[in-house]
């Protein structure tokens, strides 16, 4: 791996097992799947549903193992067992979950013990600020909102500074005012030099914050772009012209 990369894949596939009564299938989630992201990079992963994006951020934490080919991360190999490697990023799940009775400031302290030997209050406090949180630090998480989890889960995943951020969907379920606050503390993360990769289904969102765009379908990388790319075009469009090719070229296959 060449040393200004965060991220390298390689060839790499992953497949999932679906139990049935008389026999297993199998379905391909991702499919000789190769990118590298930069240090410093701030990449928008775009898909359908079921294209392989939430598979590809997982092998990247090391929440699930390739069957097949080579994923690095900071120049190691990921594994679920290599835990150096992972306190350098902060990871945010699709559907983050918290226990309904803590507070957010408990929450949050807890997600600092596990990257770091210590806590500092300092830092929670400014973390919560970041993300529209400190005036509801001491409330119970039972009482928040949809919108109020998501900042949380996203403070979860920087409060111990990490060099990597891997996104899942950051915007989901947020209102508008919220998504613009999210997006000024994501752009103000990458200026400061953390290393983002990020999907979501918002294209207007890619289109605002990304440097770079990796468009996957069925476990494969159909398109990359540049910023440059897309400026003075439609990213949209340039999106559903993509993967509907894709689409019509899969049907023909089937017939």
């Amino acid at each position: 791996m060449k040393s200004d990369n965060i991220v390298f894949f390689s060839n790499v596939s992953k497949k999932y097992r679906i139990p049935g009564f008389i026999k297993h299938r199998y379905i391909t989630a991702v499919d000789g799947l190769s990118f590298e992201v930069k240090k410093g990079e701030f990449v928008g992963l775009l898909g359908l549903n079921a294209a392989g994006k939430t598979t590809t951020m997982k092998l990247i934490s090391g929440i699930v193992k390739p069957d097949s080919g080579v994923v690095e991360v900071f120049g190691s190999l990921t594994s679920v067992g290599n835990v150096e490697y992972k306190k350098r990023i902060g990871y945010l799940c699709e559907l983050p979950y918290f226990y309904p009775y803590l507070t957010a400031r408990k929450t949050l302290e807890f997600y600092y013990s596990i990257s770091s030997d210590v806590t500092k209050s300092d830092d929670i406090n400014s973390v919560l600020s970041e993300v529209g949180l400190l005036e509801r630090a001491d409330d119970k998480i039972k009482g928040f909102s949809k919108g109020m989890m998501q900042r949380l889960a996203i403070a979860c995943s920087i409060i111990h500074n990490p060099d990597l951020l891997i996104l899942d969907e950051p915007a989901s379920g947020l209102d508008p005012l919220s998504i613009n606050d999210i997006r000024n503390l994501l752009l103000k993360l990458n200026e400061n030099g953390k290393t983002i990769f990020l999907s979501s289904h918002s294209i207007s969102d890619v289109e605002k914050i990304c440097k770079r765009v990796i468009i996957m379908y069925a476990g494969k990388i159909i398109k990359e772009m540049e910023r440059k790319d897309w400026e003075n075009s439609d990213l949209e469009k340039i999106f559903i012209e993509t993967v509907s090719y894709e689409l019509e070229k899969h049907k023909k296959h089937s017939h």
